[in-house]
């Protein structure tokens, strides 16, 4: 570019050519003096793009939504730093690109209705989105009624709450039956008499109720630990009294503390439910316990976590930083000592959208858009089910691990105390051969290859190995296909074969999918229901080898006392290692009594000891009509 004192031109804008000269488009350098922004191109689009994504149909992923509540909350706060309310705030001006390390960065764009405002000050211009605006606004600006009523910055932070819901979950959290632009009297009286709590309102069918929740929807990806912060921050800016609504100060305290929070990912096996813990780097392992109980509803003192195949102790006071290291692939196992019921994944079965029997471009268009996004959410669910059946198989292996461990330390145990009983429980004998003989029972039905195994879990359930979620991607995108020729082909189509891929798509889903998972729920629950029958007679045998011992450390107590009043000859043949008396005596009557009650004591307590494995063996013995051969196979895929 070329300048003169009045004008300037490109070098490329060339108008001709003379002999001595080049002719050039000029421009004068007058000017109106008028402000522009000149903001970043976005090559990736908006929000508003990214949730029309068939994928994005019900939401974004939650790691996605994590990344538009960080960037939005920065953007408002660096505006409201510098007195700036926006007053459009929507998905269509919140702007992606991606980042250095390939993560998606949202920006805040189209100040055109921006204007400088403190927090204390007003302003009675309108501007914005009607699906966005805040109800004060709307009555003005959309319906044409005369009000007087001024508005304050906070219209923005009703502005962000319907664009959070909307990217939660896909979908606008108030919505008429024919939609917000086709009613606008009924969008109206939804956002205006909102009960306080609430931040979704739907009218299910023409002239019916308005269907009010203060909870966001199953088909929503957001983890239960997401969800508990999130809706109530929904629901103090989703708030029509403005003197109730929370301001820009307690949104930014509300919003940062869970942007700072680290996540703990848990599976709870029992309950085959995955779980996200957040959780401030700085709260220590009691806290986390208390968080993880009012997700699983598993006390404290019952829970029992394993990582990596180990059991996984917290000390009370380490702090969630030093943490093992967590993901949804490897997460901490957790057991409850006592039973519990099996949930498993909570979804809601994806449902086919009505086809309109006549041909329409711009109908078969919008319909081919939604099947495709149910298709997408079908796949996801299956990909969940897979998912948590896989940590199923790998919780059960690590707990048939530390149950083994656990009876080789009682074993140990079993035969500390017989050392120590040699001497003085020959009478026993008999009780003693009892137990070894219900031990190595118990011991053969826990090897590899016995009847307590993992078999059952690898014979029910979907496996990588079927491919469903593969075949549903081929669906997906042959339904995609169909979809994108819709968008741009003006001719008539086969909707016929679109209606094939997505019956197909949906009894893939439905029989192979599902219906396995839930036999495979089924299968698990009744296993899970047997060990833990199992594991807690093996602690109560445990406890018993323990009393057990203290009984003979006191009787070898009372020994070396009788020792000191007996001839040597007399105890010579069942206390041959301890010393010989300092001075020959007699014991008394009592004495005497007192030894042989407690003996026949020990001997009786041994007896139930045996009882119990053998009730052990016979539960041991039920889980084999859970196995097929009894093998553990296929631990390598874990």
């Amino acid at each position: 570019m070329q300048s003169t004192a009045n004008y300037l031109w490109l070098i490329a804008d060339i108008l001709g050519q003379g002999a001595t000269a080049n002719v050039y488009r000029g421009r004068h350098k007058t000017t109106t003096r008028n402000k522009v922004l000149v903001m970043e191109f976005c090559s990736c689009g908006s929000l508003y793009t990214v949730l029309e994504e068939s994928g994005n149909a019900f939401g974004l992923p939650e790691s996605e939504f994590l990344i538009v509540l960080r960037d939005v909350v920065a953007g408002m706060n660096h505006l409201r730093e510098n007195g700036i309310v926006h007053r459009d705030i929507k998905p269509g001006n919140i702007m992606r690109v991606i980042g250095e390390d390939g993560q998606s960065v949202y920006k805040l764009t189209d100040f055109g209705a921006a204007r400088e405002l403190e927090d204390d000050e007003q302003f009675v211009s309108l501007y914005g989105t009607e699906e966005y605006l805040h109800p004060d606004m709307y009555e003005r600006a959309v319906l044409r009624k005369p009000q007087q009523k001024m508005y304050g910055a906070i219209v923005d932070l009703w502005s962000i709450g319907v664009t959070f819901y909307h990217a939660a979950t896909g979908n606008l959290p108030f919505r008429p039956f024919e939609g917000p632009r086709r009613n606008k009297e009924v969008m109206y009286k939804i956002i205006t008499e909102k009960p306080p709590g609430a931040i979704s309102g739907a009218q299910k069918s023409e002239n019916g109720s308005i269907v009010w929740s203060d909870k966001l929807p199953i088909s929503c990806s957001l983890s239960t630990g997401l969800r508990s912060m999130l809706i109530p921050v929904l629901a103090n800016i989703l708030e029509v009294d403005q003197d109730k609504c929370w301001g820009f100060d307690q949104f930014f305290v509300e919003t940062n503390d869970i942007l700072h929070r680290v996540v703990i990912h848990v599976f709870s096996l029992q309950q085959v439910t995955l779980h996200k813990i957040y959780i401030q780097t700085y709260n220590t392992a009691n806290v986390f316990y208390d968080l993880l109980y009012k997700q699983t509803n598993v006390p404290p003192q019952n829970q029992e976590l394993i990582f990596e195949g180990r059991p996984l102790d917290l000390e009370p006071n380490v702090q969630a930083q030093n943490f093992p290291k967590t993901s949804e692939e490897n997460p901490l196992i957790l057991v409850s000592s006592e039973a519990v019921n099996t949930l498993g994944l909570i979804f809601e079965e994806p449902t086919a959208p009505k086809v309109n029997p006549r041909y329409d471009l711009d109908l078969d268009a919008s319909c081919a858009k939604t099947i495709t996004g149910v298709v997408c959410q079908a796949q996801k669910i299956s990909a969940s089910l897979l998912h948590y059946q896989e940590l199923v198989r790998k919780g059960v292996r690590w707990w048939i691990r530390i149950i083994m461990e656990n009876y080789h330390e009682t074993l140990h145990k079993k035969n500390e105390v017989i050392l120590k009983l040699n001497f003085c429980i020959s009478n026993l004998a008999g009780s003693l051969d009892s137990i070894n003989h219900n031990l190595k029972d118990i011991e053969t039905k826990l090897l590899p290859g016995s009847s307590l195994s993992d078999h059952w879990a690898y014979e029910g359930g979907t496996h990588p190995e079927d491919k469903n979620i593969e075949k549903l991607r081929v669906l997906l995108d042959l339904i995609t296909d169909i979809y994108h020729q819709f968008k741009k082909d003006k001719t008539i189509h086969s909707k016929q074969k679109m209606c094939n891929h997505f019956s197909k798509a949906l009894s893939l889903f439905k029989d192979e999918c599902v219906v396995k998972y839930q036999s495979f729920l089924k299968k698990a629950q009744e296993w899970m229901r047997k060990m833990h029958l199992l594991r807690k007679q093996m602690l109560g045998v445990t406890n018993q080898f323990v009393n057990i011992e203290q009984e003979v450390f006191t009787y070898q107590e009372h020994i070396k006392k009788l020792q000191i009043l007996l001839p040597h000859k007399a105890l010579l043949g069942t206390c041959s290692d301890l010393k010989p008396p300092m001075s020959p005596g007699y014991p008394s009557q009592n004495t005497l009594m007192e030894m042989t009650n407690g003996m026949r004591k020990l001997k009786a307590e041994m007896e139930a000891v045996a009882k119990e494995l053998a009730e052990n063996n016979h539960i041991l013995e039920r889980f084999g009509a859970l196995t097929m051969d009894g093998g553990i196979r296929n631990a390598d895929h874990l």
